[in-house]
């Protein structure tokens, strides 16, 4: 037809600057992890909880080696699914294990919104607010979505204008919680929760949803400055912040409220630790602060998944239809990661998202170093002590979560394995029928 639709993706090079890039990393990574996991990870493996987030944070390190090498050799608008690519080509693992990444970020998304609602009624006497809290999140999700159909400029800016004022307040908020604090010492003596090495593993696994954002960076190579070394920076940059910034934070939480109050305020913790050193202000500008980071979060994760989405979709590893809506591929990509979240907002909880999350990125994330070990190592000059100690990591705290989980919330277990099936079916039918 010659007025068919050009529905290809177009991707504006040189449209993201490294400020811009280490915004949007630093968007996702802070907004998911500080604000909601902080008691999760509390109520998982008790006073030492600071100690999970460093034990993710050195993980985390040696994760970044393979993105930093893969994005240095092959960046591109398809992140995570380019790099599985190059390592299993137009196969199953390749297709299955992008599908997981791309699952892990929208279930971000959703964990984002969930704690922006947590943290917005805290403002006002609703009551019970069972379903306002996801009713405000699907809200920011359908904002970030008008957003994201702006120009890169737009998004860029919004996210940078919006990470400035996070970070700066999250800094100001751990340095004035720890100068008003009455001691900046952890109570190690405290017992309940006991602390196992299983819930200190699991702990750990959160603490890697908490860093995992820099993933996002990889979907920006199409479109970044410079990008064979711009992408690898702005990762080892946002890790770099987020340590800093967790540190601080949960010293302040943690000399603020005793173990039992962070457990009992799991979803908004930051917030109820304001209280005490700062009265009713402390409270506003934490959740005001929350606000600013989960929003920054979702509209930079949605920049990036659904460009993730749209390569897998033009590499031909996944289906797609249009359902009748006009404009690129992209486009619908953008629709399809939006209304996934909407789901995930809506029908689960915090920790449950978190969960799903944490299996699917770590699966996904053992694949990558697997691949870069098997296939591509001496192409991209990597060292095998690092990978291996990569993969190592990731399956202890794998493992250890999912006996976590096992004996505390099975259903949740099942549901990523469920899905992970699901996945696994559809795409073994779609590649071996689109390959007749």
């Amino acid at each position: 037809m010659k007025n068919s639709e050009d529905r290809t993706t177009k991707y504006e090079s040189n449209s993201l600057t490294l400020l811009g890039a280490v915004s949007l990393g630093t968007g996702v990574m802070i907004g998911a992890g500080i604000f909601a996991l902080t008691g999760q990870m509390a109520e998982m493996t008790g006073v030492l909880f600071p100690l999970a987030f460093l034990s993710a944070a050195l993980i985390v390190a040696f994760s970044a080696y393979s993105y930093v090498k893969m994005s240095n050799a092959f960046p591109s608008a398809g992140g995570i699914g380019m790099y599985l690519h190059k390592a299993y080509g137009s196969t199953l693992p390749t297709a299955f294990h992008a599908l997981l990444m791309y699952f892990s970020m929208v279930i971000a998304q959703s964990f984002l919104a969930r704690t922006f609602g947590a943290y917005t009624v805290q403002l006002f006497d609703v009551g019970k607010h069972a379903l306002l809290v996801p009713s405000l999140g699907v809200a920011l999700l359908l904002v970030a979505f008008l957003i994201n159909l702006s120009k890169n400029s737009m998004i860029e800016g919004v996210a940078s204008f919006i990470g400035f004022l996070k970070v700066g307040g999250i800094v100001l908020f751990g340095v004035v919680g720890v100068w008003l604090a009455e001691s900046i010492a952890v109570d190690f003596t405290q017992t309940s929760p006991d602390t196992t090495l299983t819930g200190f593993l699991a702990a750990t696994a959160l603490g890697i949803l908490a860093f995992k954002g820099f993933t996002t960076i990889t979907n920006s190579g199409s479109e970044l400055k410079d990008p064979h070394r711009n992408v690898g920076r702005a990762i080892m940059i946002s890790i770099a912040l987020c340590v800093v910034i967790y540190t601080l934070v949960g010293l302040a939480v943690s000399s603020n409220l005793s173990l039992s109050e962070i457990i009992a305020t799991q979803d908004y913790s930051l917030a109820a630790a304001a209280k005490p050193a700062l009265g009713e202000f402390g409270l506003w500008f934490t959740v005001i602060l929350a606000i600013m980071a989960t929003a920054g979060g979702i509209i930079a994760s949605i920049f990036a998944v659904s460009r993730m989405l749209a390569m897998l979709t033009e590499m031909k590893l996944v289906p797609h239809s249009h359902f009748g809506m006009p404009g690129s591929i992209q486009k619908h990509t953008l629709v399809y990661t939006v209304v996934l979240g909407i789901v995930l907002t809506a029908f689960f909880d915090l920790s449950r998202i978190a969960a799903l999350g944490i299996i699917f990125y770590l699966i996904m994330d053992i694949a990558i170093h697997w691949g870069v070990l098997r296939y591509l190592c001496k192409e991209i000059d990597a060292k095998i002590w690092i990978l291996l100690t990569a993969i190592v990591l990731d399956l202890v705290v794998l493992v250890g979560f999912i006996w976590y989980k096992l004996a505390s919330d099975f259903f949740v277990v099942v549901v990523a394995g469920v899905a992970m099936a699901l996945i696994l079916l559809v795409e073994t039918i779609f590649l071996s029928t689109s390959k007749e």
